[in-house]
């Protein structure tokens, strides 16, 4: 307690978690709603089974919390900070205050469900509001069905209906202030909790990004004027950035989907030619809708294949391998482009993603819960829905799955999407001088142009750890394995 008196009967609390914004935040309204002392609170709950999330994305989440503390106290309020189980966080700041209400934004992950469920039974015992609201989906994932009243399993069709669904509806503006309680809790140091790296610091790249709500509406607002237009064509070519970037604040809820859905249908109206652009994009907000809605019905999405005959699959145990992907350091440059891209900024871009993911599994035959679980450690926007759902996605175990026999060639990956190098030769400086025709294959070019670029292949920058031909040629034969016993063709 940081002053005197008795508690303060009638408070309630608002346990944020991944909705970490003031405005259209359901949880602010319900909560604001009753003209009631408001405890905002951020708890850091590492209990075994709530899959705690790796160090990039703690990286962005020390930034983003300072943000949302920051805004809270221009409005006379304050963020509190507690590290532990949060039902032990909860019945302690609930006693301290005299609250009777929490209120919070639900999560979909199995161990956040499976927490939740039982933190809400248990504080309804105790005579205590428990209320949670939607603030990071445009639908639920449960409220979605074919026409048979199942879950949808193909995009396409989950598309239409989240279109039909999603109508016309309000966006609350943040809250102008907060009824502060007579006595604060007391709050953790966020420093203490050490999230930003140290001993070293590897986030200097990490500058690119702006957490928090205010960076969030800045890159939403840079979108809509200078990338929203040509999206349909520019998303899938990485020198140019390629895509919104918004995924890392969508995650964290700094800005929320109806938001950045009411935003693109008002650019697409006011400015002519952006219908197509504007449809494509708000396809991929579907997708991620569509990965939420497979986590909700897979709650082991992140450990099991949907398919379960990929139960069967002959993965390869192959440290080195493994290893030599992480570096960026396979010979492929399109592949090692992307593994550096993502070490240095936390993050890669999202057609680089499926072709360093496509040569983990189908050209090593490396287990695909070994990457996912390494862009969970390295992506800022490491997500419980899209992460998994994606890397089954290219794995062929996964819903509306690409098939497995679909191999991208590095080669023709990079030639076709960044045909002059760009992206290449800012990730892969020691192929920068390389003649455009034996970049994306520098074990092509002849010793003259290698000399004459100071390219020597197997020292600066290695050999190709696999021959391509014959890695496709062993991925198909391991998928064979699979057919006898399922309808995979």
């Amino acid at each position: 307690m940081t002053g005197l008196g008795a508690p303060e009967v009638g408070a309630v609390i608002v346990w944020f978690r991944q909705d970490l914004r003031l405005a259209d935040n359901p949880a602010i309204q319900s909560a604001i709603g009753g003209g009631q002392p408001v405890i905002p609170l951020f708890i850091l709950d590492e209990t075994p089974g709530v899959r705690g999330h790796g160090p990039a994305a703690l990286w962005w989440l020390d930034k983003s919390l300072r943000s949302l503390a920051s805004d809270l106290q221009a409005l006379g309020s304050r963020l509190i900070l507690r590290r532990g189980p949060a039902l032990d966080v909860l019945s302690d700041i609930l006693r301290s205050s005299g609250a009777r209400r929490v209120v919070w934004s639900r999560l979909y992950d199995s161990g956040a469900v499976a927490r939740d469920t039982a933190l809400k039974s248990a504080l309804k015992a105790r005579g205590v509001a428990a209320h949670s609201v939607n603030a990071s989906l445009l639908s639920e994932p449960w409220a979605l069905k074919t026409k048979a009243g199942e879950a949808y399993q193909v995009f396409t069709p989950f598309m239409r209906a989240l279109r039909d669904s999603v109508g016309d509806f309000t966006l609350h503006p943040a809250p102008t202030a907060f009824m502060a309680p007579q006595d604060w809790p007391q709050s953790d140091d966020l420093d203490a909790w050490r999230l930003h790296p140290s001993a070293p610091d590897w986030s200097g790249g990490f500058s690119i990004w702006s957490p928090g709500e205010a960076g969030a509406h800045t890159r939403l607002q840079a979108f809509l004027e200078s990338e929203l237009a040509d999206y349909a064509r520019t998303r899938d070519i990485p020198a140019f950035g390629g895509g919104s970037r918004l995924s890392p604040h969508l995650h964290w809820g700094e800005i929320g989907p109806r938001q950045v859905w009411r935003a693109v249908r008002l650019q697409a109206d006011r400015r002519a030619g952006l219908g197509s652009d504007a449809e494509k994009f708000l396809s991929e907000l579907g997708w991620r809708e569509f990965n939420h809605q497979i986590l909700f019905h897979h709650p082991g999405l992140a450990r099991d294949n949907i398919k379960a005959v990929f139960d069967g699959f002959p993965w390869i145990t192959d440290p080195e391998g493994l290893l030599a992907w992480k570096r960026g350091r396979t010979g492929y440059p399109m592949v090692d482009a992307g593994m550096r891209e993502l070490w240095a900024t936390g993050f890669m871009h999202n057609r680089v993603r499926m072709i360093a993911a496509s040569f983990l599994i189908k050209h090593l035959l490396i287990d695909w819960r070994l990457g996912e679980r390494w862009f969970w450690e390295t992506l800022v926007d490491a997500d419980e829905a899209n992460n998994p759902a994606n890397w089954q996605w290219v794995a062929g175990s996964g819903a509306d799955a690409a098939p497995f026999f679909r191999i991208f060639s590095p080669m023709g990956q990079g030639e076709r999407f960044d045909p002059d190098g760009v992206y290449v030769r800012r990730w892969v400086p020691e192929l920068a001088r390389l003649d455009a025709r034996y970049l994306h294959a520098p074990w092509t070019a002849p010793l003259s142009a290698l000399e004459a670029a100071g390219v020597e292949l197997g020292a600066a920058y290695p050999r190709p750890i696999v021959r391509h031909d014959t890695a496709r040629a062993r991925a198909l034969e391991a998928f064979k394995s699979l057919r006898a016993s399922s309808s995979l063709v």
